[in-house]
């Protein structure tokens, strides 16, 4: 079964990857703009329940509230959103807090990952599915030939 995946999953040669960087960055930016901006929320919303709390009691505007709350879930909505349309590309998001993706590409036999971090100029390393993020490589020649050869091994 775990074959079956990897043989349907989108790969992407190197210039694909490059090309797609604009618009995975944007919508990556917005996803964590969307988690932050929900984080700051839900921070005020603790802060308050904390007043309430060490004050024994207090009247609270509900209608502010609830707002809050309701712009809360429109932050996590869009940044859930961003996600799916990435996911939808066939790109991973691995860790949204540091901006860490991952894009499939298939090296001869095997299938590994492109790995890129927000504020890298251009996707210079790579990783195998078992290694992860520790065992990021720079990309070398093998992935270059294939770019510029034209031809789509995947």
């Amino acid at each position: 079964m775990l074959g079956t995946r990897f043989n349907t999953m989108k790969t992407f040669t190197l210039e694909e990857a490059q090309s797609l960087l604009p618009v995975v960055e944007s919508l990556l930016k917005r996803a964590i703009d969307g988690k932050k901006s929900a984080e700051d929320v839900d921070a005020g919303l603790s802060e308050l329940g904390r007043r309430i709390y060490l004050s024994g009691g207090m009247r609270v505007d509900v209608a502010m509230v609830a707002r809050m709350r309701a712009d809360m879930e429109n932050h996590l909505q869009r940044a859930r959103e961003s996600i799916a349309e990435i996911d939808a590309i066939g790109v991973q998001v691995k860790d949204l807090d540091t901006g860490l993706i991952d894009f499939p590409c298939r090296l001869d036999d095997e299938v590994v990952l492109l790995c890129w971090r927000i504020g890298e100029t251009a996707i210079e390393h790579w990783h195998t599915m078992e290694d992860g993020y520790q065992g990021r490589q720079p990309v070398d020649e093998r992935f270059r030939r294939r770019s510029a050869s034209g031809g789509r091994p995947n």
